[in-house]
């Protein structure tokens, strides 16, 4: 991997030399992301400061045949940002990090794709407003990474996803071309939902520029709880019976045993180790009384199903305990192995029961401790594979049971994932789970918008 020195010096001449890495220890740190795949040594990144920058750095690096890698913080865990061998450049978006607008009588905001979730979702509701997305990386993830892999979070099942917050765009295309798309109006059918196709692109089509996001009002009462259960299944089953009745919770999270005690241990948020699964679950809305109301329904359908226990949380310290420790599942599970194999497998929420059977069976199977927490409510389950990657026999068995993991979501009507994204990590079960028209028809649309296969090359589909 040699990129001239004339090369680099365009580059340089660009974004100024301080923005330009070459050398090998400092490109290190741009090989991996958070998915558990071999780096790749970038040849050389680049970290443009301005719009004007960007497209420049685009158009340069694509006319030279460089293979791109946009990356924010690489908290992605599916190997999106892992750059492809050869001479490849990263290209970091982290320092277009402004906050362009935040627009309080349309509800909407401008954004650079380098903003911090969790301090944009801060600034929004400084405004009295609410952006409701909450990945599990927030505090560190990036807004254009969030479109790219139109990232969830805990808040998903009432208030959805990344996608159903963009508004429109702006794109480089591979001539280093501005492509606008959407608009500021909550109605714009102005041409081709380009903005909508960009979520999940995963950086495949082309490069953010700013990202118009749809704000909303937040809620004016909300009530935390947890239910205790002595059995994984009856907590599943609770899952199913809230939504057969129709009760749309604002958060609706699952931990089983294993996690809990990690988590515990970790925190010690007082959460009960005994437990054979815990259900978190918030609602919120409108009017006090109609949360009130909802929650009482919640409790009721939890003590048919099983629930030994019913926390509610008493003020907003207590709500904030319980929301803690449920985002420190996957830290306090990768402190227990040296590797953790997190998945994502997701399926339609009446078969949640019958996917934590399979897990549970596959990890008994294959002699593997899991730990399984997630977003129980929308059927975004995550179970946590603990291991050693150095242990072959080991990882080899992780493998396995993460190949039947998948073959149960699909046979259950589900999905390979279901915010973590496709990248290199999925990318062969791809047409399992659709077809080889699906995968051509994906192919044939990315070659039109990139004619070298330059733009993150070897994601989404092999």
């Amino acid at each position: 991997m040699a990129i001239s020195p004339a090369l680099i010096k365009e580059f340089e001449n660009i974004v100024d030399k301080a923005n330009v890495i070459t050398e090998e220890a400092d490109r290190q740190a741009y090989s991996y992301d958070a998915a558990v795949l071999k780096p790749v040594v970038p040849a050389l990144v680049v970290a443009p400061t301005t719009q004007e920058e960007l497209g420049k750095v685009v158009k340069l690096a694509y006319d030279n045949g460089m293979p791109i890698t946009v990356r924010g913080s690489g908290t992605n865990l599916c190997g999106a940002s892992i750059p492809e061998p050869g001479d490849g450049i990263v290209i970091l978006t982290n320092r277009l990090n402004k906050i362009l607008e935040i627009n309080e009588e349309d509800l909407y905001a401008v954004v650079e794709p380098g903003v911090i979730t969790s301090q944009f979702a801060a600034a929004v509701a400084s405004k009295g407003l609410f952006y409701p997305p909450d990945p599990g990386s927030q505090t560190v993830s990036t807004l254009g990474g969030n479109v790219a892999l139109n990232a969830g979070g805990l808040r998903g099942l009432k208030y959805g996803v990344t996608k159903d917050y963009l508004m429109g765009m702006e794109i480089f295309d591979y001539r280093g071309e501005l492509v606008k798309t959407g608009s500021r109006t909550v109605k714009c059918v102005t041409g081709y939902n380009m903005a909508g196709l960009m979520a999940c692109s995963e950086g495949t089509l082309g490069v953010f520029s700013n990202i118009i996001l749809k704000l909303v009002p937040p809620p004016k009462a909300s009530k935390a709880m947890m239910a205790v259960y002595d059995d994984v299944n009856k907590a599943s089953e609770t899952v199913a019976g809230i939504i057969a009745a129709h009760i749309v919770p604002c958060t609706l999270e699952f931990l089983d045993q294993n996690c809990i005690k990690y988590v515990e241990a970790d925190t010690k948020a007082g959460l009960p180790v005994e437990a054979g699964a815990i259900l978190l679950i918030e609602v919120d809305g409108g009017h006090a009384q109609m949360v009130e109301e909802d929650a009482a329904k919640v409790m009721e359908i939890c003590r048919k199903c099983g629930a030994k226990d019913i926390r509610i949380a008493q003020n907003a310290e207590e709500k904030n305990k319980i929301w803690e420790a449920r985002r420190n599942a996957l830290p306090a599970l990768a402190r227990a192995k040296p590797t953790t194999v997190l998945e994502d497998a997701t399926v339609p929420r009446s078969k949640i029961p019958a996917m934590v059977a399979a897990v549970n069976d596959i990890a008994r199977k294959y002699k593997l401790e899991v730990g399984t927490f997630g977003h129980a409510g929308d059927g975004n389950r995550h179970p946590t594979i603990l291991c050693d990657r150095r242990n072959e026999e080991e990882y080899h068995r992780v493998e396995q049971a993460v190949d039947e993991i998948f073959d149960a979501a699909l046979k259950l009507q589900g999905t390979l994932s279901g915010e973590h994204g496709i990248g290199m990590a999925k990318a062969k079960w791809m047409e399992k789970e659709t077809n080889r028209a699906t995968i051509e028809f994906s192919k044939n649309l990315r070659r039109a918008l990139d004619p070298k296969y330059l733009f993150n090359a070897g994601k989404k589909y092999v």
